[in-house]
C-alpha cells in the first residue's frame, strides 16, 4: 500500500512528486511511466531532416520528463498563457504558483535572463501590432531550450529516485475504484498497486487513454477548442529585432472574412522543424536549442475551432485532416507560400530556388490546399499578411515556408474542484492530459498545487 501513485512521469507528475516530498517527506511515493527512462530516450528522427518512422510508444511524447523533455524548454511567467488552471484554482494561485516552478527551474539549472520582461520594449511592439491590426499578448519567458531541459529534467530524476520508487515502462490500464473512492490502478502487465491516493497525470500522449478511464468511471468532461495550421519557416534575420526583444511574441488576429480567432505558437529563434507522433499520426512542430543554431527561424500559425452541439470529436476530426497529410506524403508537406497562392504544388526545384533550406529536408515538396480546409488556409493567409505590416519579409512569396500539418489536441478537460479532485474521492487529475493544461508551465503548477493539497488530505 503506497501513500500516493502518481501516473505519468512529466512535468506534471515530477513537480507534484517534488511538492508531495517537501511537504511530506516521510510519505511512500510511487510513479508509473509508460515510455522509456530519459537518458534512453531516444527519436530515430531527431537527426536533423528525418521523418517520423511511427515508433510503438513515441519518445517525443513519452518517457520520464513527458513532452516536455523534447520541448523548447520554455517556463512561461504569465498566469493567463498556457491553459485553464487559473479557472480550478485562482489567477492569484495560479501566478503564485508558476513563481514556485520557476523557482525549481532555477534551483536545477535554467538560465537567469527572462524574455520579454522589459515593460517599454513590450509597450512598443505591442503599439506596432496594434497599428497592424494584431495583439501582441504579454509573454514573459525564460528559455532552456531542448538540451538543457533535457539536463534538468534528468537532474530532477536523480533527487526524485532518492525517495520515490520510480517504475520505467510501466502503463497503467486503469484505475481501482471501490464505492466512488479510488484503490489504486493496474497496469497493463497485470499488476495492481494500492494507494491512498491517485493523481493522474499521463500527460498528452495519456489523453485518450485518460478519457475511456474517466467515461467508464463516469467522471464528468468538457469539451476543449482544437487548433490546427501549418508550422512556417523564414530566415532567422526576418524576425531577428522582435525574438531579440521577446523571444517568442505571441500575437493574435481575428480573421476579417470569417471572424475566427488566429495566433502564432512556439516560436523558434534559429530553430528547426521536427516531426512527431500522435495517435498513429505524423504532424509537424518545431523546437530550439541554448547550444545550437540554424539560419532559420520557424513558428506555427493555428487556428482555433471550438465545436458545438452535437458535435462531440474534435480530437477526431484533427486527426482526420492530419491522416490527409500522411496519406499523400511521407507524413509532413512542405509549400512556399508563393506557390500556395498561384494554385500549385511546390517541387524539389522550386524550392531549391528559396532563400529558406528546409530544416526538415525529407518533407515531401507538395500543395497544403488538398490538406488543409479552405477557411483555415484562407485564415493563415490573412494572418501572414497582416504580420508583414509588423514584421516586413513574412509574407514573402518565395522564402517563406509553410509545413503542414501542426496540429494541438487539447484534451477533453476534466471537471474537478478548486483542490483538483475529480467526483471520484482520493483520484485527482493534473496536467495537459486533463486537459486543464496546455504547456509546461502551467502543468507544473497544476503538480505543485495538487501535490500539497494530497499532502494535507494524507495528514488528515
Amino acid at each position: 500500500m503506497y501513500d500516493a501513485v502518481i501516473v505519468g512521469g512529466g512535468p506534471a507528475g515530477i513537480f507534484c512528486a517534488l511538492s508531495l516530498l517537501e511537504n511530506s517527506p516521510n510519505i511512500s511515493i510511487l510513479m508509473l511511466e509508460k515510455g522509456r527512462d530519459i537518458n534512453d530516450r531516444s527519436c530515430p528522427a531527431r537527426k536533423l531532416g528525418k521523418l517520423c518512422i511511427r515508433c510503438g510508444v513515441c519518445s517525443i511524447y513519452s518517457g520520464w520528463g513527458g513532452a516536455g523533455a523534447f520541448s523548447d524548454g520554455k517556463i512561461t511567467l504569465d498566469p493567463e498563457i498556457g491553459g485553464w488552471l487559473p479557472e480550478v484554482i485562482s489567477i492569484e494561485k495560479t501566478r503564485e504558483y508558476i513563481k514556485r516552478v520557476d523557482e525549481v527551474f532555477l534551483r536545477y539549472g535554467a538560465p537567469n535572463r527572462v524574455y520579454g520582461n522589459d515593460s517599454d520594449v513590450f509597450e512598443e511592439w505591442r503599439r506596432k501590432a496594434s497599428l497592424a491590426g494584431m495583439k501582441l499578448q504579454r509573454n514573459p519567458i525564460r528559455h532552456m531550450g531542448s538540451d538543457l531541459s533535457f539536463k534538468i529534467l534528468s537532474r530532477m530524476k536523480d533527487d526524485l529516485k532518492k525517495e520515490v520508487e520510480i517504475r520505467i515502462m510501466s502503463e497503467v490500464e486503469s484505475f481501482i475504484v471501490e464505492n466512488g473512492v479510488v484503490k489504486g490502478v493496474k497496469t497493463k502487465d497485470g499488476e495492481s498497486f494500492l494507494s491512498r491516493v491517485v493523481v493522474a497525470a499521463p500527460g498528452r500522449s495519456g489523453a485518450g487513454w485518460l478519457r475511456r478511464e474517466f467515461t467508464r468511471l463516469n467522471i464528468p468532461m468538457k469539451r476543449n477548442p482544437i487548433d490546427l495550421g501549418v508550422r512556417v519557416e523564414v530566415p532567422a534575420e526576418t524576425m531577428e529585432e522582435i525574438t531579440r526583444d521577446l523571444y517568442e511574441p505571441k500575437l493574435k488576429y481575428a480573421s476579417k472574412r470569417f471572424d475566427d480567432n488566429v495566433r502564432t505558437f512556439c516560436v523558434n529563434p534559429h530553430g528547426e522543424v521536427l516531426t512527431e507522433f500522435f495517435e498513429g499520426i505524423v504532424t509537424v512542430n518545431g523546437h530550439s536549442y541554448n547550444s545550437y543554431r540554424t539560419d532559420n527561424t520557424n513558428f506555427a500559425i493555428l487556428v482555433s475551432t471550438d465545436f458545438t452541439e452535437p458535435f462531440k470529436e474534435p480530437i477526431e476530426y484533427g486527426l482526420s485532416i492530419a491522416k490527409l497529410a500522411n496519406l499523400i506524403s511521407n507524413g509532413v508537406v512542405v509549400q512556399r507560400l508563393g506557390d500556395l497562392l498561384q494554385g500549385r504544388r511546390s517541387t524539389h526545384e522550386r524550392l531549391s530556388r528559396s532563400l529558406v533550406s528546409p530544416t526538415l529536408s525529407d518533407a515531401t515538396p507538395g500543395d497544403l490546399s488538398f490538406i488543409l480546409p479552405y477557411r483555415i488556409l484562407s485564415n493563415i493567409v490573412e494572418m501572414l499578411k497582416t504580420m508583414d505590416k509588423l514584421v516586413p519579409g513574412i509574407f514573402s512569396k518565395q522564402d517563406t515556408l509553410l509545413y503542414g500539418v501542426e496540429a494541438k489536441f487539447y484534451s477533453s478537460r476534466v471537471e474537478v474542484n478548486s483542490y483538483g479532485e475529480t467526483t471520484v474521492k482520493n483520484l485527482f487529475a493534473i496536467g495537459d492530459g486533463a486537459g486543464i493544461t496546455r504547456g509546461l508551465s502551467q502543468a507544473a503548477a497544476s503538480g505543485l498545487y495538487v501535490g500539497q493539497i494530497v499532502s494535507e488530505r494524507l495528514k488528515a
